[in-house]
C-alpha cells in the first residue's frame, strides 16, 4: 500500500470522526448530559471509568471519541506534512487541528467553569469548522480534489464575493441555531410556518430568539438560491462549482424542512431524532459551502459571455 493510500484513509477517518463528534455533541446537548460528569475534566465524577448513568455515559463517550479522533487527526497531520506535496492539504489539516483543539478546550472549560449560552454556542460552531476542514482535506484525495489544484473555474467577481459572504452569513445562522439550543428556546415558536399562530409574533423571550433564527434561515435560502442561479449562468452542469451550488441549495431546503420537523416534534418521542437530523444537514450544508468558497477563491474572473466563449471552443 503506497503512502497516498494511507493519506486518503487517514483523511477520511478524520472526516468521519469529526462528523461523529458533531452528532455526539448534539446528543449531549439535547439529552442535557453536559453535566453528566459533574464539573471534572478529564475525569468523570472523580473516576477514569464513570458510573453507568445515562448522562455520564453519553458525556464520557463524547469525550472519548474526541480524544480518539484527535489522535487520528494528529497522525493525519504528520503524514500530510511529511509525504503530501499539496499545499492545500497542509492548510486544511492545520485548520482542522486548530479548531479541534479549540473546541476541545472550550468543551473542557464549559465543564470546569460553566459558561454562558452565548459562549457555549461557539462550541458547535468550532466543531463545524473542524469538520469542514477535514471534509476539504478528504476531498483533496478524490476526483473533486483535482479541481482544487487544477484549472480554476471561471466566475465573476460578484459571484466570488457572494460565495464568501454567504458562507460567513451561514455561520452566523448556525451560531444563532446553536444559541437557540443552548438557551432551550426551541419551544419559543409553537407551530410551523406560523409562530404561535402569528406571522409576526410578539418579540419577547425565547420567541424572539427562535423567530430570529427562522428569519435568518429564510434569508439564507434566498441567498443560496441566488448563488445557484448566478453560478448556473457561468458554469456548465458538469463542473464542480455548479454541482456544489446545486447541492447547497438542496441542503438548505432540507435544512429548513428539518427545522420544521424539530418544531412539530416537540413533546414527541422523535424530537431527539429530528434534532440530530437537523445537525447532520447543517454540517453537510456548511461543508459544501466551504468547498464552494475554496473553488471561488481560486476562480478566475469571468462572466456569462466568458462562459459562452468557453463552450464554443
Amino acid at each position: 500500500m503506497n503512502m497516498q493510500t494511507w493519506l486518503k484513509r487517514f483523511s477520511f477517518a478524520s472526516m468521519y470522526g469529526m462528523f461523529l463528534i458533531i452528532i455526539m455533541g448534539a446528543l449531549v446537548t439535547k439529552t442535557d448530559s453536559g453535566r453528566g460528569c459533574g464539573d471534572e475534566w478529564p475525569l468523570c465524577n472523580g473516576k477514569f471509568v464513570p458510573a453507568y448513568t445515562i448522562e455520564s455515559v453519553i458525556e464520557y463517550s463524547h469525550r472519548f471519541v474526541v480524544g480518539v479522533v484527535g489522535i487520528i487527526l494528529l497522525i493525519t497531520m504528520v503524514l500530510v506534512f511529511m509525504f503530501s506535496r499539496r499545499n492545500d492539504a497542509k492548510w486544511f489539516v492545520s485548520g482542522a487541528m486548530f479548531f479541534t483543539v479549540l473546541q476541545a478546550i472550550l468543551g473542557a472549560l464549559a465543564v470546569v467553569w460553566p459558561q454562558s449560552s452565548a459562549v457555549l454556542a461557539l462550541h458547535f460552531g468550532f466543531s463545524l469548522m473542524a469538520f469542514a476542514f477535514t471534509l476539504l482535506l478528504a476531498l483533496v484525495y478524490t476526483r473533486l480534489g483535482s479541481t482544487l489544484s487544477g484549472k480554476p473555474a471561471v466566475l465573476s467577481v460578484r459571484v466570488r464575493w457572494s460565495v464568501a459572504l454567504t458562507l460567513i452569513y451561514s455561520y452566523a445562522v448556525v451560531y444563532l441555531g446553536a444559541f437557540v439550543r443552548h438557551t432551550e428556546s426551541s419551544g419559543g415558536c409553537i407551530g410551523w410556518p406560523l409562530c404561535n399562530g402569528q406571522l409576526i409574533p410578539d418579540m419577547v423571550g425565547p420567541t424572539r430568539i427562535v423567530f430570529a433564527h427562522r428569519i435568518g434561515a429564510v434569508l439564507l435560502l434566498l441567498f443560496v438560491l441566488w448563488l445557484f442561479m448566478a453560478i448556473r449562468a457561468q458554469q456548465g452542469p458538469h463542473e464542480n462549482a455548479y454541482q456544489a451550488a446545486k447541492w447547497a441549495f438542496i441542503l438548505v431546503v432540507l435544512q429548513i424542512l428539518s427545522g420544521a420537523f424539530v418544531t412539530l416534534s416537540i413533546g414527541y418521542d422523535w424530537y431527539l431524532l429530528a434534532s440530530l437530523l437537523h445537525a447532520v444537514l447543517i454540517s453537510g450544508l456548511f461543508g459544501i459551502l466551504c468547498y464552494l468558497c475554496v473553488l471561488a477563491l481560486q476562480a478566475k474572473g469571468g462572466d456569462r459571455q466568458a462562459y459562452g466563449a468557453r463552450q464554443l471552443k
